[in-house]
C-alpha cells in the first residue's frame, strides 16, 4: 500500500505504535508529534488505516485537528467492535499479542467507540467479504465478514462512501482492488464503484 501510494504521487508517513503496551488513549499522544511535523510538509493530509488503526485515527482526530486534513480511508475497521475480540479477550495469547489496545476492540467497549465522533473530514470505508480464518468467519463473526470484522461493523454514520471487496482482513493492504480504491478515494472523495460484486453504501455526504 505504501509503495503504491508513493507511485501515485503521495508522500507517506508509515507510523508504528505500541499497541501491545498502551491503550488507544495513550497511543494518540504517542503518534501526535510525527503527524504534526509531517502535516507541515504536505498540501493535503490524508489518513489510510487498517483494522485498529481506524479507531486510533478516530481517537486522534477527536483530540487533535492536523493542518490541511482532508480525507481518511479505513480498511476493515471495527468501528462497532469486533466479536473476535469478545471471544478471545481472556485468552493469554491474545492478550500478549494485541495488548491493552486490543482489549478495547470488543463490542463490549461500545462506550469507547460511541464516544469517538465522526472525523471532521471525508471518510471512505473498505470492507472485505473473504476470509482465510474459517473458524471465526463462520462461527464467531456475523456474515458477511473478512474473517475478523463483519461488513456491518465497519460502517459509520455520516461516512462519505463505503464499498465491499473480495478481500480478507489480514491481506487487505496487499489487495490490488483495495489499493486502487484507496487511491481513488484520496483523489476524488469517492470510490470507483462499478456494476458487479462490489456493493455501495452511500453516506450522508459526498491516510494512519
Amino acid at each position: 500500500m505504501e509503495r503504491a501510494l508513493q507511485r501515485a504521487g503521495f508522500a507517506t508517513l508509515n507510523l508504528d505504535y505500541a499497541s501491545r503496551k498502551r491503550p488507544i488513549e495513550a497511543l494518540v499522544d504517542d503518534i501526535h508529534p510525527a503527524i504534526a511535523e509531517f502535516s507541515e510538509s504536505v498540501s493535503a493530509l490524508h489518513f489510510v488505516t487498517r483494522s485498529m488503526g481506524g479507531l486510533l485515527a478516530r481517537a486522534y482526530l477527536a483530540s487533535y485537528r492536523p493542518r490541511r486534513l482532508q480525507r481518511i480511508v479505513m480498511l476493515g475497521p471495527p468501528n462497532n467492535g469486533s466479536e473476535v475480540a469478545d471471544v478471545l479477550k481472556d485468552v493469554a495469547l491474545f492478550q500478549a499479542f494485541f495488548g491493552p489496545a486490543g482489549q478495547q476492540l470488543g463490542t463490549r467497549h461500545i462506550e469507547l467507540l460511541a464516544g469517538l465522533p465522526l472525523p471532521r473530514c471525508e471518510v471512505g470505508i473498505i470492507a472485505g467479504n473473504r476470509t482465510i480464518a474459517p473458524v471465526s468467519s463462520f462461527f464467531i463473526v456475523p456474515r458477511p465478514n473478512d474473517g475478523k470484522v463483519s461488513v456491518a461493523s465497519t460502517k459509520l454514520d455520516g461516512m462519505a462512501d463505503h464499498i465491499v471487496l473480495k478481500a480478507s482482513h489480514s491481506l487487505m493492504l496487499l489487495n490490488r482492488g483495495a489499493i486502487d480504491q484507496t487511491i481513488a478515494f484520496l483523489r476524488e472523495g469517492q470510490f470507483a464503484h462499478a456494476e458487479g460484486p462490489n456493493s455501495r453504501t452511500p453516506g450522508a455526504a459526498a491516510r494512519a
